[in-house]
C-alpha cells in the first residue's frame, strides 16, 4: 500500500553551531536524501536549505533551525519524505507489506516481511501460521509486476522458494 510519508532516516546529532543536523539515512544511499527540497519531522514540514553527504550520513540544514540548541532538540527524530515527491517507479519495502502475491493467477499469500541483503532484497510471503511460506528474491526474473494501487504483485516461482518443499 502506498504511504503518504516515507521514513528516510534519523537525526543522530548536531553538526557545528549554525543548526545543521547529522542524519543517518535509511534510504538506498546517502545521496538520495540530497535530491529532495523538503521533509517532514514530527508532523511539521521543513525546507532542506542544504544537504551534503559525509561518509555514510547526511549533513542537513533545515530552514528555521539556526542554532545548535534548536538542532539539539531534533536529535532522535525521524526524517520523513513526502511520497508525492518521489518517483512513482521507486517502491519502498514498507509499501510492500500486506501486498497480495499471485503466481499463475493463484493467490499464494501476502508479503509479511522484506529482508534486505547486499545483493538484493527478499520478500517473505506468508508467516509461521500459514502452511506454505515463500521467499522470493526481489529481482526481475521472479517479480514480474507490482501494482501498489491494486495491492498486487505477480511472481514466478521456481523449486526451492517454498518452505513446504523437500
Amino acid at each position: 500500500m502506498k504511504q503518504i510519508y516515507i521514513d528516510a532516516g534519523e537525526i543522530v546529532t548536531t553538526h557545528g553551531v549554525r543548526g545543521e543536523v547529522k542524519v543517518l539515512p535509511w534510504l538506498d544511499s546517502a545521496d538520495m536524501l540530497c535530491e529532495f527540497e523538503r521533509c517532514r519531522i514530527d508532523g511539521k514540514e521543513y525546507k532542506l536549505e542544504n544537504c551534503r553527504v559525509q561518509k555514510t550520513c547526511n549533513l542537513v540544514k533545515l530552514q528555521g533551525i539556526d542554532t545548535m540548541e534548536a538542532a539539539q532538540a531534533m536529535r532522535g527524530k525521524t526524517v520523513q519524505l513526502y511520497r508525492e515527491d518521489i518517483d512513482e517507479d521507486v517502491i519502498f519495502g514498507v509499501e510492500l507489506l500486506g501486498v497480495e502475491v499471485y503466481c499463475d493467477g493463484e493467490n499464494i499469500g501476502k508479503i509479511t516481511e522484506v529482508l534486505d541483503y547486499p545483493g538484493n532484497s527478499v520478500y517473505v510471503i506468508g508467516d509461521d501460521k500459514v502452511k506454505n511460506r515463500y521467499m522470493i528474491p526481489a529481482v526481475k526474473e521472479f517479480v514480474l509486476s507490482t501494482d501498489l494501487d491494486k495491492n498486487e504483485m505477480q511472481v514466478r516461482l521456481i523449486e526451492g522458494m517454498g518452505t513446504d518443499e523437500n
